[in-house]
Order: C-alpha cells, then sequence, then structure tokens
C-alpha cells in the first residue's frame, strides 16, 4: 500500500480492546511484540513513528480488581494512575530488543487548545523524533476530566498526527474499514475502499462503539479522519486484531483510506498564513536571504519588533523597506523578543536570565509569500 510504504512519518492509534484481554487482567503479549516488529520494519526505513495508546485504564482496573462497568472519575483516574506505569514499560520492552528507544508522552487537551502548550507539547514531540525515539502518547487520565478530555484516542491521534505534521494516521480498529451500514446488522452492507471526500452521507454511515473497553467508534474514526485530512495527513481504518497489523497494511489487507486534500506542511503554512497577526517583526537584508534559503528566523536578523503578543502567536514578518514577507508562529512573547532583538543565539540565555531556543520563528512555523528576494 504506498499510502504506508512511501509516508515518511506515521501515526498508530492502538485501542485498549486490542492491547488488553477482555477481562482486563494483562496484555495481549504476542499481539504487542507482532506489532514492535512492525515498528522496527518501518523504523529500519527511515520513517518515524508515533504511537497513541490506550490501555492504561483497561490495565489498571484489573490490577486494583475495579469493575468492567463503567467507573467513577476518581476510580478511572485510580486505575490510569497503575495502569499507565505497566503500559509505558509493556512498550519498553517490545521495542527494547529492536535497539528502539521509547518516550511517554501524556497531554490533556489543554496541551493541544493553549497555544504555548502545544508549541511546548510540538517542540518535544520532534525532538525525540529527531533522536530515534518512538514517542508513546496517551492522554494523562490521572488528571483530566470529562470537561477537559479528549474523550477518546482516535481524536486525540488525529491531534497528535496534526501535531508532528504526520503524512498518515492509521487506526487500529476491531473492524477492517468503513462500511456502508453496520456488517453485523445487515450482512449486504459493503466495506467502502478510499473516501476521497467526506460527505454527510459518509458520516451517516459511522456507527457507535462495539466493545466494552473501546470509549470510540466509528463516528469518532470518522471525525479523526476530517481532523487529519483537512491538515493534509491521509488516514487508514484497518483491522488490528490481526498480528502484525502495520505490515498487513503493505501487504494490501483489507483496509478504508481516507485521502488528504494537500500535503501537511501545505496545510499547515495555509493555517499560518490565515491567522491575524498579532504583531509585527521587522528583519534586515542578511535575514531576507536566509529566510528565502528556508532557515529559521533568528533573533541576530532582526531589527525592531512591534506589537503585543504571546508565545505562540501569529506574527507579521517584513523587511526593513516594509515589504510584507510573510507571517509566522513567534517563541517568544513581544516583551523577550524586544530583549533578544540582534542577538546572536549564544548570547539569548545572557540576555533573557534562563535558557531559551534559538529561532525566534522556526521555519516550520512560518507561512511565507512569494516576492522578489
Amino acid at each position: 500500500m504506498a499510502a504506508l510504504a512511501d509516508a515518511k512519518r506515521i501515526v498508530v492509534k492502538i485501542g485498549s480492546a486490542l492491547l488488553v484481554d477482555a477481562r482486563g487482567r494483562g496484555l495481549k503479549q504476542d499481539w504487542l511484540l507482532s506489532l514492535a516488529a512492525d515498528v522496527a520494519t518501518l523504523k529500519a526505513r527511515g520513517q518515524d513513528v508515533v504511537l497513541v495508546s490506550s490501555g492504561s485504564i483497561a490495565l489498571g482496573r484489573g490490577v486494583l480488581g475495579l469493575p468492567q462497568t463503567a467507573l467513577a472519575l476518581e476510580q478511572s483516574q485510580a486505575a490510569a494512575a497503575v495502569g499507565q506505569i505497566r503500559l509505558a514499560r509493556a512498550y519498553e520492552e517490545a521495542l527494547a530488543p529492536h535497539d528502539i528507544t521509547t518516550a511517554q508522552v501524556l497531554v490533556t487537551l489543554e496541551d493541544s487548545a493553549d497555544r504555548r502548550r502545544y508549541l511546548n507539547s510540538r517542540a518535544t514531540l520532534e525532538q525525540l523524533l529527531s533522536l530515534g525515539v518512538v514517542p508513546i502518547v496517551n492522554e494523562n487520565d490521572t488528571v483530566a476530566t470529562d470537561e477537559i478530555r479528549y474523550g477518546d484516542n482516535d481524536r486525540l491521534a488525529a491531534q497528535v498526527a496534526v501535531t508532528v505534521g504526520a503524512d498518515l494516521l492509521v487506526l487500529l480498529s476491531d473492524v477492517d474499514g468503513l462500511y456502508t451500514a453496520n456488517p453485523n446488522d445487515e450482512p449486504s452492507a459493503t466495506r467502502l475502499d478510499t473516501v476521497t471526500r467526506i460527505t454527510p452521507e459518509i458520516e451517516a454511515m459511522a456507527g457507535d462503539a462495539g466493545t466494552g473497553l473501546s470509549k470510540g467508534g466509528m463516528k469518532t474514526k470518522v471525525m479523526a479522519a476530517k481532523t487529519a485530512t483537512s491538515a493534509g495527513c491521509d488516514m487508514i481504518i484497518t483491522l488490528g486484531s490481526r498480528h502484525n497489523p502495520l505490515i498487513s497494511i503493505d501487504k494490501n489487507e483489507s483496509k478504508t483510506l481516507f485521502t488528504a486534500e494537500s500535503d501537511p506542511q501545505a496545510a499547515r503554512k495555509r493555517w499560518i498564513a490565515s491567522m491575524k497577526p498579532q504583531g509585527q517583526i521587522m528583519v534586515d537584508a542578511g535575514a531576507v536571504r536566509a529566510l528565502s534559503q528556508g532557515k529559521s528566523l533568528l533573533p541576530a536578523g532582526v531589527t525592531q519588533v512591534s506589537g503585543n503578543f504571546g508565545r505562540g502567536e501569529p506574527v507579521e514578518i517584513v523587511s526593513t523597506d516594509g515589504t510584507n514577507l510573510g507571517q509566522g508562529l513567534t517563541r517568544y512573547t513581544s516583551q523577550e523578543a524586544e530583549t533578544i532583538v540582534g542577538h546572536k543565539s549564544a548570547d539569548i540565555e545572557a540576555a533573557l536570565g534562563y535558557p531559551a531556543r534559538a529561532a525566534l520563528v522556526h521555519r516550520d512555523d512560518m507561512a511565507l509569500g512569494s516576492f522578489s528576494w
């Protein structure tokens, strides 16, 4: 399947029902080892992999002897606290024989809603991936409440895919794709091989959750597809219960492919360009040349800062003659930016009094216009 083989960065969502036995007593170890082998294969190809994994509550409730029925909030949080340790250790032990380092990343809805926290999460994930690490992402269920949670890991996985600029999201499901109707109720229902546009008719085909351990259902998967594809990321729904579920995609096993509207970077740049700038950064000729070569904007090339903006907010980038070069998301507040204007990267910490990032606006956070360099 070209969508898997050609992807440079892949986010894989694993649900509780695939990972934990029906009674919540333990992991499906053989299945996890087969998944680890798949991840190793992808890594050997030079592909980045992020795993978004459920399972902490399901594991913890088994250890604590909690019922398999709906849990109270405090019970869920306690189960997550116990289960998360076991979940992280299981992934570490499964991937270590392949010389793959893992990292645990726990997030909440606020980490994407708050721009500062979103950028921090993004920077952390980018750094981990650049070091060859496979991040294991899960919602921080020990602190999340109904008001501040994603609610399901399909939605979380789509947001992670957007955050890291993935070009493929794979949802490992208990079904092998999107059907025209629930195949358990209508034997004549047929699976859709490819969805190029999510219409109201496509949304109407989605149903609700089908297992006791899973919160999501086909409806949440279609919602995830809308988030992913609108940001330039393909998405695949495939049967996750078979061993080596990712390599099964390579072998063209049954699945549904939701095709992206555009490439992720172009979609991100359109999003940045559509924002209302909160300030302006003026840059010298050297910085203009650097930007034309696809480099980040460093404080050394900045001549003036105006406006009142926070970290992660959009700013207009202009040359000294007033030409609008584009805009980007700043990694500093306006007060910090004014302090480090003209400073070399090595001098930023001394100027601010604390460690900070080298770029004022990172190249991945810029949308530059077509102008004469």
